[in-house]
């Protein structure tokens, strides 16, 4: 058989996207690691998000969305496992309990009627208007990244000048600790 046969997905094994929480040490080079490793497979990083999130237990926490077939994640995770610095890696999107979330700012120029209808839109997708000047707005917007891409598809008729995103954050629901 040839080697494409063994190399392409089966007819049950779809991309999905994925939401990961790398949980990892605070200290120089963690990042470079866990991007090298998706870098040097040729994995795509759809959003990366990283802080601090434990000053005191020198702990940060980088969120990674990307896609692949559910044996390529399996292989993500494992391999995400192994860095030395990497405490924990946790699967949001599968996790019942996960939350996922995007920020963004949205600046906006415009006039007479699509000035309103901007103010009407923004009123529906609860967009806050953090800045204003007589020719434009600057939005604030949270929520799913889907929200997020359909208030800034509804906005470029409107004179849509510029969007800036945080990427995906994402936390666990519940008292406990993750």
């Amino acid at each position: 058989m040839s080697q494409d046969f063994y190399d392409s997905p089966r007819a049950d094994e779809s991309e999905n996207t994925r939401t990961l929480a790398v949980l990892v040490d605070n200290e120089p080079g963690v990042l470079a690691r866990v991007v090298g490793l998706f870098s040097a497979r040729g994995y795509n990083i759809e959003s990366l998000t990283v802080a601090e999130t434990d000053r005191a237990a020198h702990a940060s926490r980088i969120t990674i969305v990307t896609s692949g077939q559910p044996g390529i994640i399996d292989q993500i995770k494992a391999q995400l496992e192994r860095i030395v610095s990497v405490r924990q890696v946790i699967d949001v999107t599968l996790d019942p309990a996960g939350v996922e979330r995007e920020l963004a700012l949205i600046k906006v120029r415009s006039m007479g009627q699509e000035r309103i209808e901007a103010l009407r839109l923004a009123e529906i997708f609860r967009a806050r208007v953090i800045d204003t000047t007589l020719e434009s707005f600057i939005f604030e917007l949270t929520g799913a990244s889907q929200k997020i891409d359909a208030f800034i598809d509804l906005m470029k008729p409107l004179g849509l000048v510029e969007v800036s995103r945080t990427g995906v954050l994402s936390i666990h629901r519940g008292a406990e600790k993750n």
